[in-house]
């Protein structure tokens, strides 16, 4: 074990206590330096350590800090040599996924996993922002796809229905989706996913598929154009037991997709729907940011979502069509 980690580990074992400098120094072995670099470390990755003069340090008990150490002591076996990178802050958790795929010396692998605790240019789909306040989550998970690029688009949906079961699991509430890619809880969106590709410049084929995960966490008040549908999780729980669980949950859909025809994982996504048997509107082409200049809607009725996660809808006329998610974006119907 490295100085960080025997120290990381005196000081869970006296967690609540204070440990002097000088005891840990002498019960390690080790330059009471060494002691004070590994507590800066432990500290820029997360831990929240008091320090006091005479006293010594003393972890606080069951932050629910995110670590790299703290994820692995959740997630399953199989899951814990991934590459896991924390950071107070990011410009965008895909777009540090992305430089490390392009950079040759950080061979990224499936699974590896990207987390910020703030984003300064986070994104959302069609060219919109995302708001990333500090204290939120938000992370990016690499793909290796090992399935047809016919599935590539159920991506999204997989990912979707694991925030849902995690957030259920962890947070004790009632997620919703909306399709595709926008987690709801009491009638206000929590989290967004963004799916982006990588291609290999020789083949044209895609390489690796990135996904974005970033939930709303924080007290932090809205921008005030999106105060009328933003929420946050609002109850107690482990930020790092809730990353671990959409990881494990991301990562175990999308290995269905190399092995069912109909990964299973499409039931609990319908099970969620907010949309199926909903009315509401279609906008197709350019949809603008700003929503007083908005292109005109089409009023349907969402109908099913079929096996390839297309949303089947109903138009006033009677005609039905399958809407694919790179076309269009659909808003429910006030009253809805």
């Amino acid at each position: 074990m490295s100085v960080k980690e025997v120290v990381l580990d005196a000081l869970r074992k006296n967690s609540g206590s204070f440990l002097s400098g000088e005891e840990l120094s002498d019960r390690l072995d080790v330059s009471r330096a060494a002691v004070w670099k590994s507590i800066n470390t432990l500290r820029e990755e997360g831990y929240i350590i008091e320090a006091v003069r005479n006293r010594g340090y003393m972890m606080q008990e069951d932050t629910g800090q995110i670590t790299p150490d703290s994820l692995r002591s959740i997630l399953p076996p199989q899951l814990r040599n991934n590459d896991l990178h924390v950071y107070d802050c990011l410009d965008s958790t895909n777009l540090e996924a992305r430089r490390r795929l392009l950079d040759n010396s950080s061979s990224p692998s499936h699974g590896d996993v990207i987390i910020a605790r703030q984003q300064t240019a986070g994104r959302g789909r069609l060219g919109r922002s995302f708001f990333s306040p500090s204290h939120g989550l938000y992370m990016s998970i690499i793909v290796k796809p090992d399935f047809s690029m016919e599935k590539s688009t159920l991506v999204t949906l997989a990912a979707a229905a694991a925030v849902a079961e995690a957030v259920a699991d962890v947070c004790g509430l009632n997620p919703e989706i909306k399709w595709v890619n926008d987690i709801y809880c009491e009638g206000r969106k929590v989290c967004g996913i963004l799916t982006e590709a990588t291609t290999d410049f020789e083949s044209g084929q895609i390489d690796s598929l990135i996904i974005g995960i970033g939930l709303n966490t924080s007290p932090a008040d809205f921008p005030k154009e999106i105060s009328g549908t933003a929420g946050r999780l609002e109850t107690e729980f482990s930020q790092s037991h809730l990353a671990a669980h959409i990881i494990e949950g991301t990562l175990n859909n999308v290995a269905e997709l190399s092995r069912e025809a109909v990964p299973s994982f499409m039931e609990a996504y319908r099970k969620r729907s907010m949309v199926i048997g909903k009315t509401i509107t279609v906008y197709k082409g350019v949809y603008r940011k700003d929503p007083s200049r908005e292109i005109n809607g089409i009023p349907a009725r969402a109908m099913s979502i079929d096996d390839s996660g297309g949303l089947e809808v109903m138009y006033t006329d009677g005609t039905r069509e399958v809407l694919t998610s790179g076309e269009i974006s659909v808003r429910l119907q006030q009253g809805e």
